[in-house]
């Protein structure tokens, strides 16, 4: 069903320039770093930064039945999901080619800049559902983790060097176009990427997916759950991890408010948070192909229950980025496990479906958390943000240990 050892040779080339060439972009269009700077010095809220992280959540949670529906009639799904990923980058582009028109006009801007990374995110609820889905037909198990995870790692270190230059775009090129600079650069590589899918190939003989209509993949939907034990207990397992990687944004705002972050300051936690994750994708990528999921799962909880503890007690910007770096290294984990452990429990026709329901849920959950916690956060401080994040990853690592190993075996 993968094809030839030609075509896997093939598309693990591809998955491997996927990494390389996704990657920077999560330094220069960061939603953790780079976007809450750019609203900040636009003089947005609290609570319009939270949006924007929220966004990332709510308008993939909207479309992922969608997607899912599309998933299911796709023949050639890599090249359906190809066409996708560029509409959704000649949008955005389109939005950058406005930066400079409406410099000034802060308050519009930044309202501008919310609708379009609405759109933008809209079809971020393709992401899981085709990229999954395609990790598991065109890959063979035990080739999926360590290749894809070096190939990450290098889209990281390449994302290193994106982060270095943003405090010198920054700093040197007069705002809007500064801003305008790092999207469009970011941008170059999204388009790159778009390119990767559209090169795959897949074998004649992959088993085709379930054709749904949208009524019938929304009904489907909660009978996923009812008749996969496996299934039901690896949910609160992976959305508790999901949670803690939603309020990442919330660490760059809490350096920029306690801390007096300064774009030098995002700029590290850029790299910080791009070279930590490059770590975590080759040793997490070499462990689940060896030990499997579940157990990668279990060290991304305690990644993110020592970030947790960390950050409750960081009384400098040095602990801070300790506590950053462990979260990051979870977050990098977790996308790595998320999808081989679907590929463990759910049947090979129903990938999309059942990759539907596990982000719309942790989407749904993830976004209402991280829309409630930014009035507290403006009232009381940060303190409540990482004992959220703490205990997400020690209740995540009890249920894995006590209920997801027994419905494993």
């Amino acid at each position: 069903m993968y094809g030839s050892q030609k075509d896997v040779k093939h598309n693990l080339k591809m998955f491997f320039l996927d990494g390389i060439s996704f990657m920077p972009t999560m330094s220069l269009i960061s939603i953790t770093a780079v976007i809450p700077y750019f609203l900040d010095q636009l003089g947005a809220s609290t609570f319009q930064i939270a949006l924007a992280a929220a966004m990332t959540l709510i308008c993939a949670v909207l479309t992922q039945p969608l997607f899912g529906v599309i998933a299911s009639r796709a023949k050639i799904m890599h090249k359906t999901f190809g066409r996708i990923l560029l509409l959704q980058r000649f949008i955005f582009l389109f939005f950058v080619l406005l930066i400079p028109i409406f410099a000034g006009a802060d308050d519009i801007l930044v309202v501008m800049f919310l609708v379009f990374w609405g759109i933008f995110n809209l079809f971020v609820g393709s992401y899981g559902v085709f990229h999954f889905a395609l990790v598991i037909r065109l890959l063979p198990k035990g080739r999926r983790g360590g290749f894809r995870g070096v190939g990450l790692a290098i889209g990281s270190v390449l994302g290193v060097g994106m982060s270095l230059l943003i405090p010198v775009i920054i700093g040197n090129i007069t705002f809007p176009y500064n801003y305008m600079t790092i999207f469009t650069i970011g941008i170059i590589f999204l388009f790159a990427n778009a390119a990767v899918f559209l090169l795959m190939r897949q074998s004649e003989d992959t088993v085709p997916n379930e054709p749904m209509s949208l009524k019938r993949y929304l009904v489907q939907m909660p009978t996923s759950i009812r008749e996969n034990p496996a299934f039901r207990a690896m949910i609160p397992v992976t959305m508790l991890l999901a949670i803690a990687n939603a309020l990442l944004p919330y660490y760059t705002l809490y350096a920029i408010r306690e801390h007096m972050a300064t774009e030098t300051h995002i700029a590290t936690l850029t790299g910080v948070a791009i070279l930590f994750g490059a770590v975590a994708q080759i040793l997490i990528g070499y462990i689940v192909d060896r030990y499997g999921p579940r157990i990668t799962a279990m060290i991304v909880a305690c990644l993110i229950a020592a970030a947790g503890i960390l950050a409750i007690s960081a009384n400098s910007f040095s602990l801070l980025l300790v506590s950053w770096a462990f979260a990051n290294m979870g977050y990098s984990g977790y996308h790595i496990t998320i999808t081989l452990m679907l590929g463990e429990i759910s049947p090979l026709e129903k990938i999309p479906l059942y990759v539907g329901v596990h982000t719309t849920i942790s989407m749904a959950i993830s976004a209402v958390l991280v829309l409630l916690l930014a009035p507290v956060l403006e009232g009381i401080g940060f303190t409540p943000l990482f004992i959220i994040v703490l205990s997400c990853g020690l209740l995540s690592l009890l249920i894995n240990m006590l209920v997801l190993k027994k419905r494993l075996s």
